[in-house]
C-alpha cells in the first residue's frame, strides 16, 4: 500500500468514493428527519444537541476515510472490502440515530460507528507496511484502536449530562490522533482530490434541502389553505441553497490546505460547515409545519432554525476559503450577509429576507468575478 502521488495530474474522486458516499446520505437524511421531529415538538435543546453529537459520528467517519483515501487509496480488493464494511458500520449507525433522539440511546450508533472505525484500524495496519510511514500509520491505527474501546464504556458507564460532558472529552481525544500521528511522519495528500471530496459531500447535504422544498410542494398540495406561503417556501429555499452553493463554490478550496496546520483548520471547521447545511434542511421543514399548523414551535423560533444554519454555513466558509482570497468588498459583504439572516424572523413571511441577502452576496461575487483559478479555467 504505496502513497499515492501528491501531485497526480487529472486526481478525481473515485467511483468507490462516490458509492462511500451514498450511505452517508442515508444516515444524514435520518439525522436531519430527527432533528425535524425534534424541533417541531419543541424538544429543542435535546434535539439539537443529540444532533451534534450523531453527526460528529458522522462527519468524523468520513472525514477520516476521505483523508486517508487521498494517500493510500489502491483500489485493490481488500481495499475494497474494508470500505464496503466501513460502508456497513454507517448503515448500523444509521439504524440507531432514532433511539439516540428519542431515549439518548446511543448503543446502535456507537456499534456501527466502533465497525467503521476497526476497518478504519486495519486499513491503517496495511499502510503500516510501507517503511517510510510505518510509524505514523502504526500510531494511526493504535490511537484509532484505544478510542474504540474508550466508547464502549462511555456506552456502557455513563448517560444524562456526565455522558454529554464525557462525549466531548472523548470527542477532543479522537481529534488530536491525526495530531500526534503526523507529527510522526505527514503523510501525503492531494489538495485538488481532498477539496473535490469535501464539495461533494456539500453537495449531498444541500441536495437535502432541495428535498425540502420539494416536501413544501407536496404539503401545498394536500393543505389548500396554505398553499400560497408554501410554494413561496419552496421557491425561496431553492434561492437560497443555490447561494449556499454558489458561496460554496466561488473560493479555490485547495490554497486552504496547502499546509498541514491549514488542512487541520479546514477539516475540522467542516463539522460546523456540514452540520449547519444538514440542520437547514431540517429548518425548512420546521418552517412547513409551523406553516400547516403541525408544530408546537412559535413563528420566530422556527425561523431560527432556517437562518441560523444559514449563518454558521456562510460564515465558516468565509473563514476557511473565502477570506484569503477575496478583496475587501467580498470579504466585508459576505460575513455581513451571514449575520443580516438572522434579522429574518422579524419579516412576516419567512426565508424573504435571507434569500433577498443570499442573492445580493451572489451578486456581489459574480461581480468581483471569478478568483484567479477559475479566471484561468474560463479563459483556457
Amino acid at each position: 500500500m504505496r502513497p499515492r502521488d501528491p501531485n497526480e495530474p487529472h486526481r478525481a474522486a473515485s467511483p468507490l468514493e462516490l458509492f462511500f458516499d451514498l450511505v452517508f446520505v442515508v444516515a444524514v437524511s435520518i439525522a436531519a428527519v430527527q432533528l425535524h421531529h425534534a424541533l417541531t415538538e419543541n424538544h429543542v435543546t435535546d434535539g439539537i444537541v443529540s444532533f451534534l453529537l450523531v453527526f460528529f459520528a458522522i462527519w468524523w467517519a468520513w472525514m477520516n476515510f476521505t483523508w486517508f483515501a487521498t494517500s493510500f487509496d489502491t483500489d485493490d480488493w481488500l481495499y475494497r472490502m474494508l470500505t464496503v464494511v466501513q460502508m456497513a458500520g454507517v448503515l448500523v449507525l444509521a439504524a440507531g440515530v432514532e433511539s439516540a433522539f428519542n431515549d439518548q440511546n446511543f448503543t446502535i450508533t456507537v456499534i456501527g460507528y466502533v465497525v467503521m472505525r476497526i476497518a478504519m484500524v486495519t486499513q491503517w495496519l496495511r499502510a503500516s507496511r510501507n517503511s517510510e510511514l510505518r510509524t505514523t500509520a502504526l500510531t494511526y491505527a493504535a490511537g484509532i484502536a484505544g478510542v474504540q474501546v474508550l466508547w464502549i464504556l462511555w456506552v456502557l458507564l455513563f448517560d444524562g449530562t456526565a455522558a454529554i460532558i464525557a462525549f466531548v472529552v472523548l470527542a477532543g481525544v479522537e481529534i488530536s490522533v491525526p495530531l500526534i500521528a503526523e507529527r510522526r511522519g505527514t503523510t501525503p495528500w492531494h489538495p485538488h482530490h481532498i477539496t473535490e471530496r469535501y464539495g461533494l459531500f456539500t453537495l449531498i447535504l444541500l441536495g437535502e434541502s432541495l428535498l425540502a422544498s420539494a416536501n413544501a410542494i407536496i404539503e401545498a398540495l394536500h393543505e389548500k389553505t396554505a398553499l400560497a406561503p408554501l410554494i413561496s417556501i419552496s421557491v425561496l429555499t431553492v434561492v437560497v441553497t443555490a447561494s449556499l452553493w454558489w458561496i460554496y463554490f466561488w473560493p479555490p478550496h485547495h490554497r486552504a490546505i496547502g499546509k498541514f496546520g491549514n488542512s487541520l483548520v479546514y477539516g475540522y471547521a467542516h463539522y460546523f460547515i456540514f452540520a449547519a447545511a444538514g440542520a437547514f434542511s431540517a429548518g425548512i421543514e420546521v418552517e412547513i409545519d409551523v406553516l400547516t399548523e403541525h408544530s408546537k414551535l412559535g413563528d420566530i423560533a422556527a425561523s431560527f432554525t432556517v437562518t441560523i444554519p444559514i449563518a454558521v454555513f456562510v460564515l465558516g466558509v468565509w473563514l476557511i476559503a473565502i477570506r484569503a482570497n477575496a478583496d475587501r468588498l467580498v470579504n466585508v459583504v459576505v460575513p455581513v450577509g451571514a449575520v443580516l439572516v438572522l434579522f429574518d424572523p422579524v419579516i412576516p413571511i419567512p426565508i424573504t429576507l435571507t434569500a433577498v441577502v443570499m442573492i445580493v452576496v451572489v451578486a456581489v461575487l459574480v461581480a468581483r468575478g471569478p478568483t484567479s483559478d477559475e479566471h484561468e479555467k474560463l479563459t483556457t
